[in-house]
């Protein structure tokens, strides 16, 4: 073997490597001018465990394709956008603080993104045109359902009225299913629900509740959502003013809090012998409209790639 050393480095070449060692090395991942190329738009972005579901897929069906975190700066979104467009990039989702400027640069909004008010998913399409989607709220009902829960009817109450919350809110009016909100602003939680009423039949379906008297409305509940960050690690201190001792046994309690999977509202709903659903699951099924649109393929959510992002959330992917 013979030894090639480089002074500008310090280190040694290629004849260095014996031909059997290059045998054993895995193949490298080919990216060329065809490779289908998507993201995930935020700042910060670094947490996004979006890469790594959507890489998994695209490597599961052997698809010419690459998912990339994109580090964008508050107020430099715009210009993002159309240069990732103009780039060939497919589009992207958007994640923290950009939804609602997802929500005005787009050319053509689904409906679902209508009645929510924020864009989390972006299809640059053929004809140039940006579309804009908003899939956490069916992604929500598809997670509650994938763990054998019928959405259809009964009342929910909804704490929380972000984006998320909206989108959840719509899903949920377009299942039959009433909505109690409340956040801890009020004039915000009135907002939702008056955008939520403006919208189709929904008018009597929906009423608000004062954040420090939820006890109040919870027995008549069905389903407790929490789409607030109270409880995520990192999140605001303080708990929900909520008493699950006061709920009806057959109440399911959903948190979209992934870190942890297990929230405080969640470990006390399994202590009471309460259903109960962790938000990872939102995050996997919210990602199967972009997935779809960008790649042309509808990914199966098995229990592979949960257990990928589980592994990965309490750091033990190696």
């Amino acid at each position: 073997m013979t030894q090639a050393f480089d002074p500008r480095t310090g280190a040694a070449g290629v004849d260095d490597i014996e031909a059997g060692d290059i045998a054993a090395m895995p193949a490298p991942r080919r990216i060329g001018g065809h490779t289908a190329l998507a993201g995930v738009i935020g700042w910060p972005v670094e947490h996004s465990r979006s890469p790594l579901m959507h890489n998994f897929w695209l490597a599961q069906y052997g698809i010419d394709g690459a998912y990339v975190p994109l580090p964008v700066r508050p107020g430099a979104f715009d210009v993002a956008v159309h240069g990732l467009r103009a780039a060939g990039f497919r589009g992207a989702n958007v994640t923290i603080p950009h939804k609602e400027a997802a929500f005005r640069i787009v050319d053509r909004l689904d409906r679902s993104a209508r009645r929510s008010g924020s864009v989390n998913t972006l299809v640059f399409a053929p004809d140039g045109a940006i579309e804009g989607f908003s899939t956490d709220g069916d992604g929500f009902v598809a997670n509650v359902e994938a763990h054998g829960v019928v959405v259809k009817g009964g009342r929910a109450l909804l704490l929380g009225a972000g984006g998320a919350a909206r989108a959840i809110a719509a899903s949920l009016l377009d299942r039959g299913v009433a909505l109690t909100i409340a956040n801890r602003t009020p004039a915000r939680a009135h907002e939702l629900a008056d955008a939520m009423r403006a919208d189709a039949d929904a008018g009597t379906m929906v009423d608000v509740a004062p954040w420090d008297a939820l006890d109040t409305v919870l027995p008549g509940c069905d389903m407790l959502v929490n789409t607030t960050s109270l409880g995520m690690d990192g999140g605001p201190a303080g708990g929900l003013p909520v008493d699950l001792a006061r709920a009806a046994s057959t109440l399911v309690v959903c948190d979209i809090v992934y870190v942890p999977r297990q929230t405080v509202l969640l470990h006390d709903a399994a202590a009471r012998g309460l259903r109960y659903v962790d938000g990872l699951g939102m995050l996997i099924h919210q990602a199967r409209l972009g997935f779809r649109k960008w790649f042309g393929t509808d990914p199966v959510i098995g229990p592979e790639v949960e257990a990928l992002l589980d592994a990965d959330l309490r750091g033990e992917r190696r």
